[in-house]
């Protein structure tokens, strides 16, 4: 399930990119797939393993092109071990909300991507989000967990301070928010109730298949409750 849309951030085969926070690897493993070189960066040791694996796994069953390179870097995001202006493209999905020091993180993202270059973050939409933090704190009170909600303006206004240049936005998943709502009201580990579960194999239906109606229905509803937020911008040429 990808958040970003990648003809907006401008991929291209060829690219260095950097997927920031990456967690699972599903950015990452898109952007491999698009023939790029791809860094896939996290904080996360065992996480990063498991991409690695399906990095080698995609290889050997010919899902990637020619030249295309992936690896994974563990580090913190506050102190990328990157040179400067090292990628062309960088994504950030879902991860400034869980960092206390955004405005460092944020930094660090402007300093590793080359002037010219573009970024993606996305991040909990606010309404969605609030609501789940309305209907539970252990939704968001876990080592790791949420520590902020973000408004677009505000999101939008810390990249910009930050020396890069809004190009657009959007929002994605609104299917998602309702399976959220719903686990935060019967409680956030309680898998097994029968609305989560029931709930649950209708995304997963829906991310195999993709019918019609289905997408039809979430891009009218993205406007309105879209789970993520998704902005690009672009790091000004210099000077």
């Amino acid at each position: 399930m990808l958040t970003v849309d990648f003809d907006r951030l401008g991929l291209r085969a060829g690219e260095r990119v950097l997927d920031m926070g990456c967690g699972a690897g599903r950015h990452a493993f898109e952007m491999f797939r698009r023939g790029a070189d791809v860094v896939a960066f996290d904080q996360d040791g065992d996480e990063l393993a498991g991409v690695l694996e399906l990095f080698g796994a995609m290889r050997v069953a010919g899902e990637v092109p020619a030249g295309a390179e992936a690896d994974i870097k563990q580090g913190d995001a506050l102190a990328m071990p990157f040179p400067d202006a090292e990628f062309d493209r960088v994504v950030a999905a879902e991860v400034l909300e869980h960092i206390p020091d955004d405005t460092a993180a944020i930094a660090e993202l402007v300093r590793v991507l080359r002037p010219g270059g573009t970024i993606a973050v996305t991040v909990p939409r606010w309404l969605p989000e609030k609501v789940c933090w309305a209907l539970s704190d252990a939704y968001h009170e876990v080592e790791g967990g949420h520590v902020r909600i973000y408004t677009g303006d505000e999101l939008v206004g810390k990249l910009e301070a930050a020396g890069l240049e809004l190009l657009g936005r959007h929002h994605a998943h609104a299917l998602h928010a309702p399976y959220w709502w719903l686990k935060c009201a019967v409680g956030v580990d309680n898998d097994q109730h029968p609305l989560v579960k029931g709930y649950h194999r209708l995304l997963v239906w829906d991310i195999m298949k993709r019918p019609r109606l289905t997408r039809v229905a979430e891009r009218v509803l993205n406007p309105l409750v879209g789970k993520s937020l998704v902005v690009y911008l672009r790091k000004p040429d210099a000077s």
